[in-house]
């Protein structure tokens, strides 16, 4: 008994405390913390999903992305073809090309999605002009850039991407305009699979192969054309003065799919340059093909530009392309004569929309082979089954 007359025992039903050494408290506080930092790792990887980009790079993406950025503005279609809906609800930063290069097909979309002007522009037109330091600041789970790029960053972007990628942004490219007709169903499964929009994405791509199989199959079947028709293509028509700038690339990439024979091929190093006027003049191509960055509403202030887009009607179209081929030396052509000469959008090169132009350009090169297609009814069921924003405008006219 103590004084206080209590047992110094433990009573019978209770066990008497083990010492516990300082170590194997150690040890069990670094057991529990491993278990928290494996949990969480675990619970980190289920958030997130690793995808392969075009560029062949292995990317990291969380599983919910809610924060996009994109690297050119003219990737806004492609965003608001894999929503269905509004293409800002995730967008936090793009490029300014868009309004600057296709001002009428931006305004449309501005005008059933005012709020695009809430959107930070963290660059003009060019990636020289892209803000690093704005685009991290506004957080993006996610940037979308151009594998060749244009009028944005691109894979050879090397300092952009790594500034991007230490402050926790996954960069993803995508290509319409390198090798849009390979890579282009790719980078809408890419952006759907991210966009946790898969099922439109394979819907679009599904309808999109289809449209260019029904040139692409027809070409290589069974009686196929034994020679194809040469074809003289002006690149962006009215931009400069003198004569005769082209291309292969871009734009020409889809004149070979139609079937057609650029007279520019291996006569230009890159994606585009300028032929000489006499080398045309003595060849005397069978097509002219002029590409139009015009709009209705700067016909009168740039005359010479073939006015084609958002905002174009039919009768504008076919007088604008007039006046470009009176120009000096195109006039000399011979193709530019009625049922030969042509123009296109300019813009159809770096969209998810391009197959249209391929089908249009074959139908001109081979009126009775593909007497019936209807490119316009492709576009419209593009527009009315994946775009969020109605038809407008003329993208394509003949003399």
């Amino acid at each position: 008994m103590n004084a206080l007359g209590a047992s110094s025992h433990w009573p019978a039903d209770r066990v008497s405390p083990t010492p516990q050494t300082p170590g194997l408290v150690r040890a069990a506080r670094r057991l529990a913390a491993f278990a928290l930092v494996l949990l969480s790792g675990w619970a980190q990887a289920a958030d997130r999903q690793t995808v392969v980009d075009l560029a062949g790079r292995s990317v990291s993406v969380p599983t919910q992305v809610d924060r996009v950025l994109l690297g050119e503005g003219r990737l806004l279609p492609v965003l608001g073809l894999l929503e269905g809906g509004d293409p800002s609800r995730r967008l936090v930063a793009m490029m300014g090309d868009y309004e600057t290069l296709d001002p009428a097909g931006y305004a449309q979309w501005h005008r059933q999605f005012p709020q695009l002007d809430r959107v930070a522009r963290i660059g003009r037109a060019g990636s020289s002009t892209f803000s690093d330091e704005q685009a991290i600041a506004l957080r993006p789970q996610v940037a979308i850039f151009g594998l060749a790029g244009g009028h944005g960053p691109s894979k050879g972007d090397r300092e952009i991407v790594s500034r991007l990628e230490a402050a926790g942004t996954a960069v993803l490219f995508v290509d319409f305009r390198q090798d849009p007709l390979k890579n282009t169903p790719t980078s809408i499964a890419l952006l759907g699979k991210v966009l946790g929009k898969s099922d439109r994405a394979t819907a679009f791509n599904t309808e999109w192969r289809q449209q260019l199989a029904r040139v692409t199959e027809r070409l290589a079947g069974p009686g196929a054309p034994a020679r194809k028709p040469s074809v003289f293509l002006e690149n962006r028509v009215g931009l400069a003065d003198e004569c005769c700038a082209t291309m292969v690339g871009l734009v020409g990439v889809l004149l070979d799919a139609a079937g057609g024979a650029n007279v520019a091929k291996g006569l230009i190093p890159g994606e585009h340059g300028t032929l000489n006027p006499e080398l045309l003049l003595a060849q005397q191509p069978q097509h002219y093909i002029g590409t139009g960055i015009g709009s209705l509403a700067t016909a009168r202030q740039m005359p010479l530009r073939v006015v084609l887009g958002a905002d174009a009607t039919p009768a504008e179209a076919k007088a604008s392309l007039q006046r470009a081929t009176q120009r000096r030396f195109i006039d000399q052509l011979q193709a530019t004569r009625p049922g030969r000469a042509h123009a296109i959008w300019h813009h159809f090169y770096n969209s998810p929309l391009n197959v249209v132009a391929v089908q249009v350009m074959a139908q001109w090169f081979y009126p009775e082979r593909f007497q019936d297609l209807d490119p316009r009814a492709t576009l419209q069921n593009l527009y009315q089954h994946f775009l969020p924003i109605p038809l407008e405008g003329v993208y394509w006219t003949s003399l």
